[in-house]
């Protein structure tokens, strides 16, 4: 019969903790009136509770701390923090200990420890210290892995190892949508507007401290989330900056180009660059979390090889009485130059004033110009200006642009303010 030897136990013992801010200490109140049986008794004893608030005895939050009773939830972002101790149970001298701290996550595993070195000796009820800190950045099952080798007296090499695993949850659900300017007066390319719907989806309630937008290379960005009071820049969702669970806030941003690229047409095409949003956050007792999303992409207009804007038009014009447009045409195209020809097509409400058919001249690649217009319109209303032709006489092609703005036309007897 064979027998097994008897498992050996470890010299060493090996303690760990997370370490995470302390909490407030909460209780039940039990209150009665003063005309029950019991009279004055219960809100005497919530006066002699030492865990009460002085005067606000019937609050649940009281002023004691307390230590966290379980591990707890982690969320991205936050930083994950842990005391490791090693102590020796024995009464032997132990040499060589070497502690290390591995974190293993979905995709890499990390060295977490602060030093590498071995400790030369370990007397006897004495310990090994060490706190580790890591930003959590992926979410999923993460394991803590601690591995203790150590020398006995004896010169036996020994070596034991624990895993501890958590889970890291997601605390903030980001949304973003992209909405472009109906018109941009300044620039070749329109502004963008972004907006960030931010979702609250822990169960206790955050401190925002911080949502902002970083913007790419490509453009300026303004943020519409403040309103000027006085001289004094006011949140638009007042003094207090908290979300509560399951709430979403909606930030707002004004992306424009560079003024060196909005003038070079066609280099602001398909997908591109946005930037990212950045966010801080405060939790219990002012716990500190951090998230940067991954860079915001936008699908670009698409103008084609020539693009018809507005530099200016009036709101408001006069029935039958002629006004003034200016439009700016650009070639896009980085390569060809176009040698292009106007025409002005009435419609049943816009007239245009002047010769059609006449030819603008040639048109050198990532180049504009200007052209003053003339039109008045025949009926009253919101009317849409329609009717513009641009032909290439090298390609032969011919380019459509309608409903390109609208005008409020009044009759001739309201006086049109400037």
């Amino acid at each position: 019969m064979e027998v097994n030897p008897p498992k050996q136990e470890h010299l060493l013992a090996l303690k760990v903790m997370r370490l995470t801010k302390p909490t407030l200490f909460t209780n039940i109140p039990v209150t009665c009136e003063e005309k029950d049986l019991p009279g004055d008794l219960f809100n005497q004893l919530m006066r002699d509770d030492p865990s009460t608030v002085n005067g606000a005895e019937i609050l649940m939050l009281g002023e004691m701390l307390t230590l966290p009773q379980n591990f707890g939830n982690i969320f991205l972002g936050e930083t994950f923090s842990s005391y490791i101790s090693v102590h020796n149970d024995s009464n032997q001298v132990v040499k060589d200990i070497l502690v290390k701290a591995d974190l293993q996550t979905s995709s890499q595993r990390l060295n977490l420890s602060a030093s590498n070195a071995a400790v030369a000796e370990l007397k006897p009820d004495c310990c090994i210290d060490d706190v580790i800190h890591h930003e959590v950045k992926e979410i999923g099952t993460h394991i803590l892995v601690c591995a203790v080798s150590y020398t006995t007296q004896g010169g036996e090499k020994m070596y034991f190892r624990k895993f501890f695993k958590f889970q890291v949850l997601k605390p903030l659900d980001v949304k973003t949508k992209f909405y472009n300017a109906e018109s941009d007066l300044s620039s070749v390319t329109d502004e963008v507007f972004l907006e960030a719907q931010i979702q609250n989806i822990t169960t206790s309630p955050m401190f925002m401290e911080k949502v902002s937008l970083e913007p790419s290379i490509m453009y300026n960005v303004t943020e519409l989330n403040s309103v000027s009071q006085a001289g004094e820049c006011l949140s638009t969702f007042g003094s207090r900056a908290y979300l509560q669970p399951m709430d979403t806030r909606q930030y707002l941003y004004c992306l424009k180009p560079k003024k060196e690229f909005a003038e070079k047409a066609g280099i602001i095409k398909g997908v591109t660059v946005i930037g990212k949003l950045d966010i801080v956050w405060k939790t219990n007792l002012g716990e500190r979390g951090r998230l940067q999303t991954s860079q915001l992409q936008r699908m670009a207009p698409g103008y084609g090889d020539v693009r018809l804007s507005l530099e200016a038009i009036p709101d408001t014009v006069n029935l039958e009485e002629p006004f003034h447009i200016t439009c700016k045409i650009t070639n896009c195209s980085s390569e060809r130059t176009m040698d292009l020809v106007l025409e002005m097509c009435n419609t049943n409400s816009i007239h245009w004033c002047g010769i059609s058919g006449r030819q603008l001249g040639k048109l050198h690649p990532s180049s504009s110009l200007c052209l003053a217009l003339t039109l008045l319109s025949s009926v009253q209303g919101l009317q849409s200006v329609s009717g513009l032709r641009l032909t290439d006489t090298f390609l032969k092609r011919t380019y459509e642009y309608d409903d390109i703005a609208q005008v409020c036309v009044v009759s001739s007897a309201i006086k049109v303010e400037s």
